[in-house]
């Protein structure tokens, strides 16, 4: 049953309305306009019908309770006699849905109410599917699966809509500026710029010209006005990447911009409003140079508000084999080369490193990887020779075979990727079997060096495509 909301003063209209709409719809008469919009608001209205009586006495009124309720998301229907016309196609201008005279035949007004509330369903339905993908969207280049990269998610998808400045640390390489795009990506300022800077790339002597702008001849060598990376964020979203590389002096000037909220170009006394978001990063210990007075206090207070800490790849090495299957698929494309899978051994080898260069280096190994190699399957020669170890790995032969058959070498892979759980969890092999997402029973057996064909490891912790 529909629910329609009429707003008009004439009473007599419930009980005809209710009786020649029922079943279908169930009527309900406000002449109070104040109770009108907190019903509106509240959602207990599927349909709005607003009656514009040519003896309505208070229309300037009406046409701005109009405007406060359109936003409400419930579609508006307009009832209007001759007098009244010009208001009602004025309304459906603005964004009502349809209109109507009066008195309206009965099957005009049920075809009316059900078109208007087909249309309020689509465009929510319409509004979902946009935010389920711009989310998708947004996190598309964030691959891991893990606890702590899912803590990682967490925290962007609450601080996403908020003005708050945040403070995105962690190692060179582990993927903070795709942190802040994402959360550019899932805020209302999608669609408006986002732009990046990396404080340690400008010399000192040009940041604040390159952060706030100059006008024409401000200093020696400028042609001409330009717009400042303040300015060019406009009402997006502005990342200022490794900030710990800012000199004490230009940690002033960023502090008072910050907390006035507007700044000057260089050249001219016009202050201009900051209408940017402003997220920060850095892979420095900020609080251990504010210790050391290399870092100002009161500005590492203001830009610490929210702090995401992207955790390095060392710490969630279950995450190696679906980052490097990714990188796989991506370079294949790229390169254009046919190149299928990684091979269990070569896995191991990625496993076993401890990739001091987080991510970005993982992704250029696998990278170097899918240019070197001659077949479709990624071998351990293929990659650099940092990671490769005579060790704890199993070796390939290039033309007489494996050395092994698969299976041997799949059993073998599970149970290094046993030990590293364990040895990742500090011996605790239920949390070990927990994050493998295999029972207590088959990590031991796989201790013991035996397997069982029923019970498998998932297909991203063995590193299949």
């Amino acid at each position: 049953m529909i629910r329609v909301l009429v707003h008009s003063k004439d009473s007599r209209l419930l009980p005809v309305l209710a009786a020649a709409l029922h079943p279908e719809f169930e009527v309900r008469v406000e002449a109070d306009g104040e109770r009108v919009k907190e019903l509106a608001f509240s959602q207990q209205a599927e349909v709005l019908i607003l009656d514009f009586d040519s003896d309505y006495s208070d229309l300037k009124n009406h046409l701005a309770l109009f405007d406060e309720i359109e936003s409400c998301g419930v579609p508006i229907t307009v009832m209007s006699d001759d007098k009244t016309r010009s208001t009602a196609l004025e309304l459906m201008n603005r964004s009502a849905c349809d209109y109507f005279r009066k008195p309206p035949s009965l099957v005009e007004l049920k075809f009316i109410l059900r078109r208007a509330y087909e249309h309020s369903c689509l465009k929510r339905e319409l509004a979902t599917i946009r935010s389920q993908n711009r989310i998708e969207r947004s996190c598309d280049q964030l691959v891991g699966q893990g606890a702590l990269s899912q803590g990682v998610y967490n925290l962007i998808r609450r601080v996403s809509n908020l003005d708050a400045f945040v403070l995105i640390t962690g190692e060179s390489g582990t993927g903070k500026e795709l942190v802040a795009r994402a959360i550019h990506n899932l805020s209302r300022r999608a669609e408006e710029p986002f732009v990046a800077v990396s404080c340690g790339a400008i010399p000192e002597t040009l940041l604040e010209a390159e952060l706030f702008g100059h006008e024409k001849g401000a200093y020696t060598g400028t042609a001409g006005a330009r717009d400042g990376y303040f300015q060019q964020a406009g009402k997006g979203t502005l990342f200022l990447d490794e900030i710990g590389e800012l000199s004490l002096n230009a940690q002033v000037k960023l502090l008072r911009v910050l907390q006035q909220r507007e700044f000057n170009r260089l050249g001219s006394s016009r202050a201009i409003p900051v209408k940017a978001r402003v997220l920060f990063a850095t892979h420095r210990d900020l609080a251990q140079m504010v210790a050391d007075g290399r870092f100002r206090t009161d500005l590492y207070f203001r830009v610490n508000v929210m702090q995401i800490k992207v955790p390095a790849l060392r710490h969630r090495p279950e995450e190696i084999p679906l980052l490097a299957n990714h990188f796989l698929e991506k370079y294949s494309s790229e390169y254009q080369k046919t190149v299928e899978r990684i091979h269990p051994s070569a896995m191991l080898h990625l496993m076993d490193y401890d990739w001091p260069g987080n991510i970005r280096e993982l992704e250029n190994a696998i990278a170097r990887a899918v240019i070197v190699t001659e077949g479709t399957v990624i071998l351990p020669q293929d990659l650099p020779e940092t990671l490769r170890s005579d060790t704890d790995v199993i070796c390939i032969e290039q033309a007489d075979g494996p050395a092994s058959s698969f299976e041997d070498q799949l059993r073998d892979y599970k149970i290094k990727l046993a030990n590293r759980a364990i040895q990742e969890c500090n011996g605790n092999k239920t949390l070990a079997a927990r994050n493998l997402q295999i029972s207590r029973a088959y990590l031991h057996r796989l201790l013991r060096g035996g397997t069982d064909e029923n019970e498998q490891l998932p297909p991203d912790k063995l590193g299949v495509a």
